[in-house]
């Protein structure tokens, strides 16, 4: 239980909460932690900042304090490889302790929320996250909270986390350029920098790469034999849009491979196509990896890297967050 008492009356008293001092512009910061004990050197500040009233304290049975509360709000939705923060204004960030792709279970998270009084709050997932990023937080609403609000939390993850992170291991990738003009020299190719500098962003590294001209056939040929190596992520860059000359989908195709999806609801990346070669995941990647800071290369391969299966459904969702925003340099 909260009492409601004014600051000229709350000399000795402990504070319930964190109490904030909010400058605009500036900072929003607490100015007094709970538990501290005012002074009368307090009272003009606390004044200062709004805070003409406090709380005092006295729990009852069954009630949680907000921080405690929180600190068992986030042990209980953390997975694996997350850390949780010290309660800092009634919140606990769940933070990274590694880089991998994020994956956050929406239906738990909403059925966590529809509880009422508490919450959490994550980052979109399915997305790469670098150690030591803040990737969920958790609080309550009020300041006390029936514990057995909490309690229903916890059972909701009983099962199963809501916030994971999946380790990216090192991955086997043959990169296959395609285009006539490359090969005969006309043009520098420009996608293996581009892609070998994101795979090292995510732990990889191109193990090879191949060139092709325009013929569907050595296409094929040269996915084949990356397959044979036993390769764990075939790109295949170049000749995917619907000019006559471009024929990377029809030398995928070709290989034997099955397509699961040609054409991305991105942007960039609508030209993208998705296939697997007796399990082993093919993507042809668009022009617009040269070009664009964003695409749905960026979207798909933390996914890939941490082995999951991508399929025609998962690709159709990307239509929902799909418009990808440029970025600021």
């Amino acid at each position: 239980m909260l009492k409601v008492i004014p600051v000229e009356k709350a000399v000795g008293t402990l504070l319930a909460h964190d109490v904030t001092e909010i400058v605009p512009g500036k900072h929003k910061r607490p100015a007094f932690r709970r538990g501290h004990r005012v002074t009368p050197e307090d009272v003009p500040k606390l004044l200062d900042i709004g805070k003409s009233h406090l709380y005092i304290m006295e729990l009852e049975e069954g009630e949680l304090h907000e921080e405690d509360a929180a600190r068992r709000l986030a042990l209980t939705s953390a997975g694996p490889h997350i850390r949780l923060t010290e309660p800092m204004e009634g919140r606990v960030n769940l933070v990274a302790e590694i880089s991998g792709l994020l994956k956050i279970d929406k239906e738990l998270l909403y059925r966590f929320n529809a509880l009422g009084n508490l919450i959490l709050s994550t980052l979109p997932s399915n997305q790469y996250v670098k150690e030591g990023e803040v990737v969920a937080g958790t609080r309550t609403i009020p300041v006390v909270v029936n514990k057995d609000l909490v309690e229903q939390a916890e059972a909701i993850c009983k099962n199963k986390p809501i916030v994971t992170i999946l380790p990216l291991p090192s991955r086997r990738i043959h990169l296959i350029v395609t285009g006539s003009e490359v090969i005969s020299g006309r043009i520098k190719d420009g996608f293996e920098p581009v892609v070998r500098r994101k795979l090292k962003g995510m732990g990889s590294d191109l193990e090879t790469t191949k060139f092709a001209p325009d013929d569907p056939d050595q296409i094929a040929a040269h996915i084949r034999e990356s397959h044979r190596d036993g390769v764990d992520l075939i790109l295949v860059s170049g000749g995917m849009s619907v000019d006559p000359d471009d024929q990377t989908p029809e030398g995928i195709r070709r290989s034997g491979a099955s397509v699961e999806c040609h054409g991305f609801p991105v942007l960039p990346g609508s030209m993208f196509l998705m296939a697997y070669l007796q399990g082993t995941p093919i993507l042809g990647l668009s022009g617009c990896v040269l070009h664009d800071q964003v695409s749905a290369f960026d979207l798909l391969l933390p996914q890939l890297l941490a082995g999951e299966k991508i399929s025609r459904s998962d690709i159709l969702a990307l239509g929902h967050g799909g418009l990808q925003k440029k970025h600021d340099h």
